[in-house]
């Protein structure tokens, strides 16, 4: 039998994504769609055909730290948990995170399990004290922030 042993860990940057002053801070869901359409969108991984998960890293003046891609889905459905979600948040001290994700039909209106997976998300970024600022859902070509319509009203 083969002995295990325990790693040493390091979070490691994958590459620099230079962004306009503009966008610079994060505060909004046209900033944050900006954010997406120039660094996500343009990427070898991002599949407008699938759902794409993306977490963007705040500091505490909303500064952008980075992203991460969490998750790629379907056409129409994404597996999304806070642990993943969180987890490189944690690694580099984000203060607050932007969630996003695209919606491959075109369509931006959050559908009942983006409302759910919202507030869950909120739930868990409280314990943390990570703020969720706001879920923007991408379309083409248009975008819908869950802050916008209400959804973060009741926390």
């Amino acid at each position: 039998m083969k002995a295990i042993h325990p790693q040493e860990f390091k979070v490691m940057s994958l590459r620099e994504c230079p962004v306009p002053n503009d966008l610079l801070v994060c505060e909004t869901p046209e900033q944050a769609t900006a954010y997406w359409r120039l660094h996500l969108e343009t990427h070898p991984y991002f599949n407008p055909e699938c759902e794409c998960f993306v977490v963007l890293f705040l500091n505490t003046r909303k500064r952008v730290k980075g992203h991460q891609l969490v998750t790629i889905g379907t056409m129409d459905t994404l597996l999304v948990h806070a642990r993943e979600v969180f987890r490189a948040a944690i690694l580099i001290s984000a203060s607050g995170v932007i969630l996003l994700h695209n919606h491959p039909s075109g369509d931006p209106t959050p559908s009942e399990a983006d409302i759910k997976v919202t507030r869950d998300l909120i739930r868990a970024g409280q314990i943390l004290k990570i703020e969720v600022v706001d879920h923007v859902v991408i379309g083409r070509p248009g975008f819908q922030s869950l802050r916008s319509l209400g959804y973060f009203a009741a926390f």
